[in-house]
C-alpha cells in the first residue's frame, strides 16, 4: 500500500471493533516506544535519556546487612528459620508494619518477592525499569466491559518505589462512611490522627516546591483562576529533597523519593527486623487451626520454612488474596477477593505554546480538588519521552507532530473515587486474573471530568488538546467541548490507567461481607492477618499510600 492507503487502513482499525482496536495497539505501542528508546531522538528534541549520574554513594549502614539475597542465605533445602512473625511484602502496609513490630522488640522477618534495588540501578530506562520493579514487566490489567493496565511494584518497596510520591489522608465523609455504613468505630479521625503525623514524619511529607512543578502547574494554575476554581497547588509529596528528574515511576535515582524501599524497610532493620528478598511465599502453615509459619522458594532455588507465631500478608491487593485463595482460604462467604476498587484514572495531553519541559519537573506534583466531593481528584501525571510515545494512540501526522513538540506539551488527569467493583480470582494455573466491570456512574463521571479538564486545558492557553477518544483526535475551542458532551461515550471510549487496587480482602465487622476485622486479623483464621491495600475497607477516594501505613 502507499504511505496514505496505509495511515487509512489502520487509522480504520483504531477506530474499529474494540479487539481490533486493542490488539493494534498492543502491537503499536512497543513499536512506539522502542523507536524513541534512542539517545539520539533524545538529543534531537533536547530530552535527558538517562538518569542523572549518581555523584556519590556513602556506606551503607551496618543494619543494613539484615536484609539479605534468599539466594545466597538459604544454603539447604528445607531449611527452618524461627521468627516471632512473618511479614510478606515490603510496600506501604509491609514495610510500615514490620517497623512497628521491630520497635516493640517482635522478632520480624520480612519476605520480599522482588529484589531489593539501590539508587544507582534507577537507570530511568522503561524497559530496563519493568523488568526490574514491576511485577509481570507492568502488563498487569482488568479485563472486563474494558481493559485496565494496573501497573504494581515487585521489589523492596513494592508499589511506592514506582508510585509519583503523592500523599493524602482519606478525606473526613470516607472516615465517616467507614464508621457509619461499616461499623468501623476505630476508624475515627481522632484515634487515626497521630498514626497519620507518624507515618507523615517518616514519609518527611511537604508541598512539592513551585520550582520543580514546572510548566504543567503554570498552565493549570492559570487556567484555574481564569475559570473561578479555588482548589488547586502544589501536591504534599513524600520527596523533600526532589530535583525534578521526572522519573518517580521508575525508581527515585536521589533517594530523594521516601519510598519504603529507603524509609520503612530501613527502619525495621535499625530496630532488628530481617528482610530476606528474592523469596516467594508458596504457603501458610498450620498448627491445630492457627497459623504456623510460612513455606517459602528463594527465587529459582531452594524451598525454606519460617516458623512463627503469626504472619502477616501485606502482598497487595492481587497478590494477598491470591495467596489465600491458592489454599482454599476464602472464609465462610467466599469474600476473598471480592470488593476490588481500583480509581479509574484517565490522562490527557495537550500543547501549548509556552515551553512546559514535563520531562525536567516532578510528573506529579500540582493537584486541583475543586471536584473532589463530586469524586474526582485532578493529579499531573507526566511520562518520560518513549513512554509518552507508546501511550499516544494517535498516529501518523498527528502523532509525529505531538512528539516532537513534546516539550511544549502538559499532561494532566484525574481519578474517579469509584463505585464500580471487580475481583481477583484464581486464573489459570492458578495465576491472579482481575476482572472490573466500570458501571454507567463511572462512565459519566469519567465523561464529565474530561469535559472539566478540556475548559481547564483552554483557558490555560491551550492550541490543541488530544482527549484520544473517537471522533475526537484534536479539540480546540469551546466548540468542541460541547459537542464532546453531546456525545455518549461507553467504557470502552476512554484511554483508561488505574493505579490504586484496594479492598479485596476488606475490613469489616461482619464476616459475611469482609475478610479482616478491625485489628487486621481474618475472620476464623487465628494468626493470620492482611496490612496492605487490599485491606482498606473501600475507595478513599486519594492516592492511598498514607492511609495503608496509618
Amino acid at each position: 500500500l502507499s504511505g496514505a492507503e496505509k495511515l487509512e487502513y489502520i487509522r480504520a482499525l483504531l477506530n474499529g471493533p474494540y479487539p481490533a482496536k486493542q490488539l493494534l495497539r498492543v502491537i503499536l505501542s512497543p513499536l512506539k516506544v522502542s523507536r524513541f528508546d534512542d539517545d539520539e531522538v533524545h538529543q534531537r528534541l533536547e530530552c535527558r535519556y538517562t538518569a542523572d549520574p549518581v555523584s556519590r554513594t556513602e556506606q551503607p549502614p551496618r543494619y543494613m546487612e539484615l536484609a539479605m539475597d534468599a539466594r545466597e542465605c538459604i544454603t539447604e533445602d528445607d531449611e527452618e528459620l524461627e521468627a516471632d512473625v512473618v511479614v510478606v511484602g515490603s510496600g506501604a502496609g509491609g514495610a510500615a508494619m514490620a517497623a512497628e513490630l521491630a520497635e516493640m522488640g517482635i522478632a520480624t522477618v520480612i519476605l520480599e518477592e522482588g529484589g531489593f534495588h539501590q539508587r544507582a540501578d534507577f537507570t530511568g530506562r522503561p524497559m530496563d525499569m519493568f523488568t526490574k520493579l514491576y511485577r509481570d514487566r507492568g502488563t498487569t490489567a482488568t479485563v472486563g466491559n474494558c481493559v485496565i493496565p494496573v501497573p504494581m511494584g515487585r521489589c523492596v518497596g513494592g508499589t511506592t518505589t514506582i508510585n509519583s510520591g503523592t500523599c493524602y489522608r482519606p478525606p473526613a465523609r470516607v472516615l465517616g462512611h467507614w464508621q457509619r455504613e461499616m461499623g468501623l468505630t476505630d476508624l475515627t479521625e481522632a484515634e487515626l490522627d497521630p498514626a497519620f503525623a507518624k507515618v507523615e514524619n517518616v514519609l518527611q511529607v511537604t508541598r512539592a516546591e513551585p520550582r520543580y512543578v514546572g510548566g504543567v502547574g503554570d498552565v493549570v494554575a492559570r487556567g484555574c483562576e481564569r475559570l473561578g476554581w479555588l482548589r488547586h497547588g502544589p501536591l504534599h509529596r513524600n520527596a523533600p529533597d526532589c530535583d525534578g528528574q521526572s522519573l518517580c515511576i521508575f525508581g527515585c535515582p536521589t533517594d530523594a523519593k521516601r519510598s519504603t524501599n529507603v524509609s520503612y524497610v530501613p527502619l525495621a532493620l535499625k530496630y532488628g527486623a530481617n528482610l530476606i528478598y528474592r523469596a516467594r511465599m508458596e504457603r501458610l502453615l498450620f498448627d491445630g487451626g492457627r497459623v504456623a509459619g510460612v513455606v517459602a522458594r528463594a527465587s529459582g532455588g531452594r524451598r525454606f520454612l519460617i516458623r512463627a507465631k503469626a504472619v502477616v500478608l501485606a502482598a497487595g491487593t492481587l497478590m494477598s488474596p491470591t495467596l489465600m485463595l491458592r489454599q482454599g482460604l476464602q472464609n465462610s462467604h467466599g469474600q476473598v477477593g471480592r470488593h476490588l476498587s481500583i480509581h479509574p484514572a484517565v490522562g490527557v495531553m495537550a500543547m501549548f505554546d509556552q515551553l512546559i519541559d514535563g520531562g525536567r519537573s516532578i510528573p506529579q506534583g500540582y493537584g486541583v480538588e475543586e471536584f473532589h466531593q463530586e469524586g474526582l481528584l485532578f493529579e499531573g501525571a507526566f511520562l518520560p519521552l518513549d513512554l509518552s510515545a507508546g501511550g499516544v494512540t494517535l498516529v501518523g501526522p498527528q502523532f509525529t507532530r505531538i512528539m516532537e513538540n513534546y516539550r511544549r506539551m502538559a499532561f494532566f488527569g484525574f481519578l474517579v473515587e469509584d463505585t464500580s467493583r471487580g475481583r481477583v480470582r484464581l486464573g489459570p494455573g492458578g495465576h491472579p486474573l482481575m476482572t472490573y466491570w466500570l458501571n454507567r456512574n463511572d462512565v459519566s463521571r469519567l465523561k464529565r471530568g474530561m469535559e472539566m479538564l478540556f475548559q481547564l486545558y483552554l483557558a490555560g492557553g491551550a492550541r490543541a488538546i488530544y482527549p484520544m477518544v473517537p471522533g475526537f483526535e484534536e479539540i480546540h475551542d469551546m466548540r468542541d467541548v460541547e459537542r464532546f458532551r453531546r456525545t455518549k461515550l461507553n467504557a470502552r471510549d476512554f484511554e483508561l490507567t488505574a493505579h490504586h487496587p484496594l479492598s479485596t480482602c476488606r475490613m469489616g465487622l461482619d464476616p459475611r461481607s469482609s475478610v479482616v476485622g478491625q485489628d487486621n486479623q481474618v475472620h476464623h483464621v487465628p494468626g493470620l492477618f492482611v496490612a496492605d491495600g487490599s485491606s482498606l475497607p473501600s475507595s478513599p477516594g486519594v492516592n492511598p499510600q498514607v492511609t495503608i501505613m496509618a
